[in-house]
């Protein structure tokens, strides 16, 4: 369906992994506002900027609104795997893309997984997977989370055409508590579990922005 119908407009929720992915399409879709397509980018900025230009390419999603979801790393001490990132803003080299949303976003992610805390600031996108000296050094920026995928989704999406856009990533690897692989979450958590179960609060905020435009 087209967002210039009378229709409501459409929401693209994006992520890299295949893991990711499925705890998505898994989770539960009956409170969508509207259509929703999950998209799997693929690993890394170049391959979120492709996929994400490419699908947004689709008349029918001409206007739609864009979250970027899925695993990040966490930069700031006392974060723990578990944690949701709730970006105000993403930034990579390319630039800088406002986030529209946080506060309800924050609110609706409380009310979906209860007992998590939630991190609002700004998220940074790498090309790389971020260890050691560079979280350090991207905390120092002001930045609070890093993953591959977020800001070129987001900056790739505007790029397209104006529209809402927002991020929201679970912490799986934070300075006390580091990655050793994807399928490993210290302390028993199951990341799957958490991102699947955010799927209300994403459409909560989808819901809000289709209220009619003046």
């Amino acid at each position: 369906m087209s967002a210039t119908t009378s229709g409501p407009a459409p929401l693209l929720i994006a992520c890299a992994l295949g893991i990711e992915h499925l705890a998505l399409r898994s989770g539960d879709r009956t409170g969508a506002g509207g259509p929703v397509t999950v998209l799997r980018t693929g690993m890394g900025p170049k391959a979120a900027e492709r996929s994400v230009t490419r699908v947004l390419a689709d008349p029918a999603l001409r206007g739609a609104a864009v979250l970027a979801t899925g695993f990040c790393a966490g930069l700031a001490p006392g974060m723990h795997p578990g944690d949701l990132v709730v970006a105000e803003e993403t930034r990579d080299p390319h630039g800088t893309t406002p986030c529209v949303g946080t506060d309800l976003l924050v609110r609706e992610l409380v009310r979906a997984v209860p007992g998590r805390t939630v991190h609002t600031g700004p998220l940074t996108g790498s090309d790389h997977v971020v260890r050691g000296h560079e979280r350090s050094d991207l905390l120092a920026t002001g930045s609070i989370a890093v993953d591959m995928e977020s800001a070129s989704t987001l900056l790739s999406a505007v790029r397209v055409g104006v529209r809402p856009v927002a991020a929201v990533r679970v912490v799986v690897d934070a300075p006390e508590h580091e990655l050793v692989r994807i399928g490993t979450v210290r302390g028993g958590i199951s990341a799957f579990r958490v991102l699947r179960a955010l799927l209300p609060a994403f459409f909560e905020w989808h819901r809000s922005l289709l209220l009619p435009r003046r």
